[in-house]
């Protein structure tokens, strides 16, 4: 495991922080930036040609930097530490000692693992070794035309960073990429608004490097392939971006929507942002059936290479791993075929990935030969936490809090989809899910519920709701609905929060698929139990509403499924509002419509604006759906008239 902070838990005695927890580290982010990694080498070669080297750490930091750059080829003359706690611990077999016994080390330098450097160091010099040369980290420091708070280093702002899957394979029956997105960083009437990209290419290498002006706040971006492979000459390429806002206020979240299309639509795709911060573990990756295969996108997301046999997958609940026994470059990104590394798993098996902390939430992709013809979705696979146990107030919650948490999914319009929803365990110390499943009409009217009892961890509970209705006789009046994952304690069991579930929807036309994956929250009641419900914005209960729809290419239509989840009985129907908005983000209509509580809302934009409405897009723009009376889930898709669609959820902000 590379063994980087990547997260920092919340301390909720101290209450609510912006955020929701305390958030995610900051100092990896720098050591690991691309521009900080062509200056590391340099800064190692620098101390070794020092001679000995005394290592001061304030904060703990030694671990990170070591893992970036490796220090085990300096000549150390000593490990010091401020905080008296940090006594007792050892680096490379150096016992921390304190600070006040550095002046007597042998360092002819002092290698002090601390950012904005000069505001500590000032009061401290005379402890160090007389003469000794004092070299930190502010050596690897970004260009300050790149930051947004220059007089905190660490500050997250100056790190709002993520990656993305990004390929290009040429021709017009190939595979092309759009990452679109908002510009919701930059504050209103500004400008300088920027994203630093640069693109990796498979072996890891810089394939190209650049600077995207950003549109006004609230206008909509595109980062287009084809675009980027005709500006910079490139060949086909499979790879990561990494894509870091720069100068953006209040969040410190790179948040995008993520299209794959080519092959005659064929190849039809929809997903999102990769979450910045590497995992020790992601699951909810479903094994594929017969006719399928499915393959791994891994993005070594730091300069360090990945070692072999550090990546593994399983089926979720056997602890039998198959190892990836080559090492992965620096930023560097390998497909792996996950349907042979695991010959007998099949749907609805679940996979888990060993990943430690080497890259983000990864892309998976299944490959469907069906007739003759071949289809891929692609999506993604999601964090599993390290980190919960079971919490025993959890079934107490339904005295204060109703359903509590609540895992919900859209059922599409039966005419044309089916869907099928798996409950899946989404932390290493979760041994069971006692559940119940239940099923809503879009008017919010409930029609049918199963109690799944205590589901084990290596049981997969597959729920096709066309036969669950024929079973049951029940019907969905409106043709869709959503179905909602609960924790249900009647026969026992415990439960973490932290409920995950997994939808696979099929395209009955032409038999393409997309699947999605989500967690649980707490939706639409005034209290709140730790951090629940969540906010993107403001403090909890955060009830509220804003998320972004992306549009389709011409050709694709734009579809978007809300639901209106409750924990407790809310406002008896929504408020909500559908702006249609231009490229420069103003306003081209509006149109307000009601969801019931406990409801849904399928919609279209070709059916929900007007043709003039939409012409007035100049070939770019989006739909922010927003409601401040309520909190909504959504789900947007693209429907390529019969032969593919794709769907996810989205994104808030």
């Amino acid at each position: 495991m590379l063994q980087i902070e990547t997260f920092r838990n919340a301390d909720l005695s101290q209450g609510w922080r912006p955020g929701n927890n305390a958030g995610g580290a900051t100092l990896f982010k720098a050591l690991g930036h691309p521009l900080a990694a062509r200056k590391g080498s340099a800064l190692v070669e620098q101390l070794k040609a020092h001679g000995p080297v005394a290592l001061y750490d304030p904060s703990g930091a030694i671990g990170n930097v070591h893992a970036y750059y490796d220090l085990s080829a300096l000549d150390i003359a000593g490990y010091f530490v401020q905080r008296v706690e940090d006594l007792g611990a050892t680096f490379l077999g150096h016992p921390a000692q304190p600070l006040t016994e550095i002046g007597r080390s042998k360092g002819q330098a002092v290698f002090a693992l601390l950012f904005d450097a000069n505001k500590t160091l000032a009061p401290l010099r005379h402890v160090f070794p007389r003469g000794a040369e004092i070299v930190t980290l502010d050596a690897l420091r970004l260009p300050d035309d790149m930051l947004t708070n220059r007089s905190a280093y660490l500050d997250p702002l100056n790190f709002a960073t993520n990656f993305a899957l990004f390929r290009d394979l040429g021709d017009a029956s190939g595979l092309h990429t759009r990452v679109a997105g908002v510009n919701y960083w930059a504050l209103p009437n500004s400008s300088d608004a920027v994203l630093w990209l640069c693109l990796f290419g498979a072996d890891g290498q810089v394939l190209a490097e650049w600077r995207e002006p950003l549109p006004p706040a609230g206008a909509p971006f595109v980062i287009d392939s084809r675009a980027v492979r005709a500006r910079f000459g490139l060949s086909d390429f499979t790879g990561s971006l990494f894509i870091h806002a720069l100068h953006g206020a209040r969040h410190d979240v790179v948040k995008y929507a993520l299209d794959v299309d080519g092959e005659e639509g064929l190849a039809l795709s929809c997903s999102h942002d990769a979450n910045a911060w590497p995992a020790d573990f992601y699951a909810g990756m479903p094994a594929g059936e017969d006719d399928e295969r499915v393959t791994l996108y891994i993005q070594n997301s730091h300069p360090t290479p990945i070692p072999p046999d550090s990546v593994g997958v399983n089926v979720v609940g056997s602890n039998e791993s198959v190892w990836l026994a080559e090492a992965i470059p620096g930023f560097a990104t390998r497909t792996v075929d996950v349907s042979a590394m695991l010959p007998g798993a099949r749907f609805p098996d679940q996979l888990e990935i060993t990943a430690g902390r080497h890259f983000v939430r990864p892309r998976y992709e299944v490959i469907r030969t069906r007739n003759g013809t071949r289809r891929r979705r692609l999506a993604h696979a999601n964090v599993e936490r390290t980190d919960l146990k079971p919490d025993p107030r959890i079934p107490q919650l339904a005295k204060t809090l109703g359903k509590g948490y609540i895992m919900p999914l859209p059922v599409l319009p039966q005419h044309a989809f089916s869907t099928v929803v798996l409950p899946t365990p989404m932390a290493r110390d979760e041994h069971e899910m006692p559940l119940r499943v239940e099923l809503y009409d879009a008017s919010g009217t409930r029609v049918a519920e199963k109690y799944l009892g205590r589901v084990q961890r290596r049981e997969s509970v597959a729920i096709d709701i066309e036969t669950w209705l024929a079973e049951t006789g029940a019907r969905l009046p409106s043709g869709y609905g959503h179905v909602e994952f609960l924790y249900d304690f009647r026969g026992g069991g415990d439960a973490n929060g932290w409920l995950h579930a997994l939808a696979r929807f099929e395209q009955k036309a032409s038999g393409h698929r997309a699947e999605t994956i989500f967690g649980a929250h707490i939706y639409n009641v005034p209290v709140i139990y730790k951090d629940e419900p969540q906010s993107y914005t403001n403090a909890p209960p955060g009830l509220s509403t804003r998320l972004f729809l992306r549009l389709g290419q011409p050709g694709q239509d734009t579809l978007c499924h809300l639901l209106y989840p409750a924990s407790l009985p809310w406002h008896p129907k929504s408020a909500t509002e559908l702006v249609l908005q231009d490229s420069l983000g103003q306003t081209i209509a509006t149109r307000t419509v009601e969801i019931p509580c406990g409801g849904s809302l399928h919609w279209r934009l070709s059916e929900m604006f007007s043709k003039q409405e939409r012409a007035q897009l100049n070939g770019q723009g989006y739909v922010t759906v927003r409601d401040t009376t309520c909190r909504l889930f959504g789900f947007h898709g693209l429907v390529n008239g019969d032969t593919s669609f794709c769907l996810d959820h989205m994104f808030g902000f």
